[in-house]
């Protein structure tokens, strides 16, 4: 596949950006670019002109408005909907709550909360992706299909209980739970594959996660519906 170098390059300066909420100084991202200092100044100065980052008083950079506002047009019913249920899954069940969809064969978090306290958290943030075939998201997105003799055991179980439960299969410790949401279409036509879930390191209670993840992902089925 072909691809344009600097627009690659731009692209990833923008990931490497999000990841950082403290900032980057230029060099550091030169640095994880493998580009010279100038290229990392032209990147950062082309990102700023379209208001995608912004210098920070020492320097370093990070997001500005501009990508906030591409978030805000990924989906937007979706992500209206669903945050402020997450926020109360996130504080129930006191681990992270999230909404992943499906992308080629990758589940990717789009929205993500926190609870207020509680167990070990794990770094589930708005982007990361994993294959869909890991992992409790991607599980619960594959048992939302017709049945397939390619379906892992995994993904019956999931398809039978109605959510999944994987442990260490992402990170050393964590145990997800999550369930699919039924799959809408967008205000394009398409329709798009998702699922909610918790993520935690330690000391979930995976019978009332899984109770509660349910729960949530009917409520947005119905939200999605109106």
């Amino acid at each position: 596949m072909s691809t344009l170098q600097t627009l690659d390059r731009g692209l990833r300066a923008l990931d490497i950006v999000s990841q950082r909420p403290g900032g980057i100084s230029i060099a550091e991202l030169s640095a994880e670019l493998e580009v010279a200092r100038a290229i990392g100044y032209r990147i950062v100065a082309t990102l700023e002109a379209h208001s995608l980052v912004a210098r920070m008083h020492d320097g370093r950079i990070r997001l500005a408005v501009g990508a906030a506002l591409l978030g805000s047009r990924f989906r937007p019913r979706l992500r209206e909907v669903t945050q402020p249920l997450l926020r109360d899954l996130a504080q129930q069940t006191s681990a992270t709550a999230f909404l992943s969809t499906l992308e080629g064969d990758e589940c990717v978090v789009i929205a993500v909360a926190e609870p207020d306290s509680g167990i070990l958290r794990v770094g589930y943030r708005v982007g990361t992706r994993h294959p869909v075939s890991k992992g409790a998201a991607g599980i619960a997105i594959l048992a939302g299909r017709p049945a397939s003799e390619s379906d892992t055991d995994a993904i019956r179980r999931a398809r039978e209980d109605g959510f999944s439960i994987t442990a260490g299969e992402l990170e050393h410790g964590a145990v997800g739970v999550a369930a699919g949401v039924r799959s809408p279409v967008d205000h394009e036509g398409m329709g798009f594959e998702t699922s909610v879930g918790v993520v935690a390191i330690e000391g979930l209670d995976t019978d009332t996660a899984a109770t509660a993840v349910v729960a949530t992902a009917a409520r947005i089925n119905s939200l999605l519906d109106t």
